[in-house]
């Protein structure tokens, strides 16, 4: 990797996308280095929206103004909002509810609908109620919006996300096989279940428009609502897997564990063809730090300590200092606290 300075060009060159994610170990600094790209693209008068999709949600303790569900105006040319995965899946849930009364028989609401809240809590459904939150605000957003740019959450939930469309559309798939009126009920539990649909082939071919031709009026119902959202999910891949629209953007700082962290998340977005574009390494100290500079920043730390004191003093609160090198290794650990 060569080291390059963040100028005007090299700006400009992730600027020009459409989509930029942002991504990283918890605690490396996502959401200050997301949320200096949409204020520098914003000054050069991109039109940008920035997205917090991390449950520990930080825009509004960064730009210092309330931050929620909907875009709002942070600056000329800079808007942004936060989804809460929770808050989406509960409305994924209850969309979901509502269009099952619509193909199932009144006789089996409750059992349906106790069933898909039972589901709701199994593997990969908030990734699926977020995915499809995602690809509707990019949709949305890519026509009102010169750049969209995504605060995501910690490395193994955002990889996830990532390379769930696939799994989606595999998922939709295995319910198309069935064509039984029972299977109007199993469809919509089916793409909750993240074993259905893995051996389908070619899980990313275009939905068959006439794939629910030959089904009962329920069948057919509830498989054109899943092959619009395999669509949906179809699109953003298609986004998501081309350079020219999008760069995935990977923050970490200098300590081992960040690094062994992004190597793995890269080598995994980099097996499925995803466009990793940059990486920004953060809390670099810089070549001026002398005495005055530490002395300064030892003197905020000590502000920092005293307010930390002030707000937790009922709980019990101990220091742990800084290390000279990287922590690693049994000998390294035990001298953390020593």
């Amino acid at each position: 990797m060569t080291w390059q300075a963040f100028d005007q060009p090299q700006q400009q060159q992730l600027f020009d996308k459409r989509l930029l994610l942002v991504g990283g170990k918890g605690g490396v600094g996502k959401t200050t280095i997301s949320s200096a790209l949409a204020l520098q693209a914003a000054a050069q008068g991109k039109k940008v929206l920035l997205i917090s999709t991390d449950p520990a949600h930080n825009l509004a303790d960064v730009f210092d103004c309330k931050v929620g569900s909907k875009a709002r105006r942070i600056k000329d040319n800079l808007d942004a909002l936060e989804i809460d995965p929770d808050a989406e899946a509960q409305a994924h849930l209850e969309r979901i509810i509502a269009q099952m009364k619509q193909f199932v028989q009144p006789s089996l609401y409750a059992e349906a609908e106790r069933q898909l809240r039972l589901s709701a809590n199994s593997p990969g459904a908030q990734e699926a109620a977020l995915l499809e939150r995602i690809c509707r605000e990019i949709e949305h957003g890519s026509a009102h919006y010169d750049l969209l740019i995504f605060d995501t959450a910690p490395t193994g939930h955002t990889l996830r996300l990532l390379t769930l469309p696939e799994a989606m559309a595999a998922w939709t798939q295995g319910m198309l096989k069935h064509d039984q009126k029972s299977s109007a009920l199993s469809g919509v539990l089916a793409h909750l279940s993240p074993k259905s649909g893995r051996d389908i082939d070619n899980p990313l071919a275009e939905p068959e428009r006439l794939a629910s031709a030959e089904m009962s009026p329920r069948s057919r119902g509830i498989t054109e609502t899943l092959l619009n959202r395999q669509r949906l999910f179809q699109r953003t891949r298609r986004i998501l897997l081309d350079a020219t629209q999008t760069g995935i953007l990977y923050v970490l700082i200098p300590e081992k564990l960040p690094i062994l962290e992004t190597q793995r998340a890269v080598a995994t977005l980099q097996d499925e063809h995803l466009p990793v574009a940059a990486l920004f390494v953060n809390r670099v100290l810089p070549a001026t730090a002398d005495g005055e500079f530490l002395a300064a920043r030892r003197a905020q730390e000590q502000m920092r300590l005293g307010e930390i004191a002030s707000v937790f003093k009922k709980l019990p609160l101990y220091q742990v200092p800084l290390q000279a090198t990287d922590i690693q290794g049994i000998e390294q650990l035990t001298t953390v606290f020593a």
